[in-house]
């Protein structure tokens, strides 16, 4: 009996033995494209407006380092296995955030949200998250924290952003930024709108009609100035202001008075993505849920008719090729000369990205119509491989191709003209490599890919 016993149990062993041989020879699966680049750049090493981050836990609150956050924090609920990442992710949160919640502060300590900004807000997407891990973890305290803080940002936003006055065409709109007065960027709209909407859907009253009014008043109106029905594409900026000294780059008469002169990319990429993220959000029983659908899916025709057909990618300037070159002069502006070359065109990775994400979730929410969209989108995606994305000999990845800034005045910065010379030659401008806008994009559109 004991021999018996001794022989069944060098069997078991054997059998264990064998299953563990046949495991451990088993190929290890492969990280995805989202996961081996938060790896490589979202977790640091990326660059926020051509400032260098080494590390996203110890970065400093910004839009950019923000954006990178977020696509991290999305690849964790992905793959929630790799706690490194909301480790990351809470530490750059905490990094910023005072005990109570009620205090954003910047890398000098001062108030991170300044007056009437914007680009200041859009870091705030990351607290919803955390506020539904902690508080699942039992970690009321932090929940609360990060609760607290995401009402502060939408009640900076909602109650005291400036506004375009009564009496000015788009009133009610947000303005860019304090320095920029009457102005509304397509940017603007990625950075304020989706935070105000995940705060409704999270935290917000259900009768609340008006704060959904709020939000589709900033599409409606921004869409209504700035939307080339010819070109199908809409102008990167409008001022209710032409004439104003700050707005000098607007258009001064026709059918777009008040508008910018050029169709910037990745300005586009983040009204793109906003329309689609609001709409996630938005009650699709709100009366405006009909019109920003309709807006979404005049976005989404126009950037299918100037994708481009080789690569599968978009151009810096969407209405070009690389034909369009800086025209040599540069732009003439109170007696002196900006923006003098001839670079051309370009393929733009930040662009391309977001464009992609915003096609996939769209496809995927039921938003945009999947026979039409989704070759649109798995297009673009290889074509963000081939054209921007490159392996190092260790496996990290890098993203290149990036338009580093750009921007519209105001009048202290008379080389931000909007003009072709501006958006392909200008000093701030630039190209870059491992941008954190170009990372945190790719990270989102990989990760709709990968669900598709």
């Amino acid at each position: 009996m004991k021999q018996h016993v001794r022989s069944l149990g060098r069997s078991l062993l054997l059998a264990v033995a064998v299953v563990g041989l046949a495991a451990c020879d088993e190929p290890v699966p492969e990280k995805t494209y989202a996961q081996r680049m938060v790896e490589s750049h979202g977790l640091g090493d990326f660059y926020c407006n051509r400032h260098y981050q080494d590390s996203l836990s110890h970065t400093g609150w910004d839009y950019v380092s923000g954006l990178v956050a977020g696509a991290v924090l999305q690849t964790w609920c992905r793959y929630p296995e790799q706690t490194a990442y909301y480790d990351a992710v809470k530490a750059f949160a905490d990094n910023s955030l005072d005990e109570t919640g009620s205090f954003i502060h910047n890398a000098k300590g001062g108030d991170a949200l300044r007056p009437s900004n914007i680009d200041d807000l859009p870091a705030g997407n990351i607290y919803f998250e955390l506020y539904r891990e902690e508080l699942r973890r039992g970690n009321k305290a932090d929940a609360r924290r990060y609760r607290a803080a995401a009402t502060l940002i939408r009640n900076r936003l909602k109650f005291n952003h400036a506004r375009i006055a009564e009496g000015l065409p788009g009133a009610g709109g947000f303005f860019h930024k304090a320095v920029y007065p009457n102005q509304m960027w397509l940017d603007g709209l990625f950075m304020g709108s989706p935070i105000y909407a995940r705060w409704q859907q999270a935290f917000g009253d259900e009768a609340d009609s008006e704060s959904w009014d709020d939000i589709a008043l900033q599409f409606k109106t921004i869409h209504r100035y700035t939307y080339d029905a010819e070109k199908q594409l809409n102008y990167h900026a409008w001022s209710a202001t032409p004439e104003a000294p700050d707005s000098f780059w607007a258009q001064q008469e026709g059918p777009h008075r008040g508008c910018s002169r050029e169709f910037w990319a990745r300005g586009m990429g983040w009204y793109f993505a906003a329309l689609v993220d609001v709409l996630e959000a938005m009650p699709p029983t709100h009366a405006d849920y009909a019109a920003l659908t309709e807006i979404l899916r005049q976005v989404a025709a126009g950037l299918a008719r100037w994708q481009d057909d080789a690569s599968g990618v978009w151009f810096q300037l969407l209405q070009y090729d690389d034909t369009m070159t800086g025209d040599g002069k540069g732009d003439a502006v109170g007696g002196k000369r900006y923006n003098i070359g001839t670079a051309p065109n370009y393929l733009e990775a930040s662009a391309s990205c977001i464009f992609t994400y915003a096609y996939l979730k769209g496809v995927r929410l039921g938003l945009l119509d999947r026979a039409t969209y989704l070759p649109v989108a798995e297009k673009a995606y290889e074509g963000v491989l081939k054209t921007f994305v490159r392996e190092r000999a260790d496996g990290k990845l890098d993203i290149v191709q990036s338009c580093a800034s750009a921007g519209l005045g105001p009048s202290k910065s008379p080389s931000r003209t909007g003009t072709t010379n501006y958006y392909l030659c200008g000093s701030d401008v630039g190209l870059a490599e491992n941008e954190g806008k170009a990372v945190g994009c790719f990270i989102l559109a990989s990760l709709e890919y990968e669900q598709r």
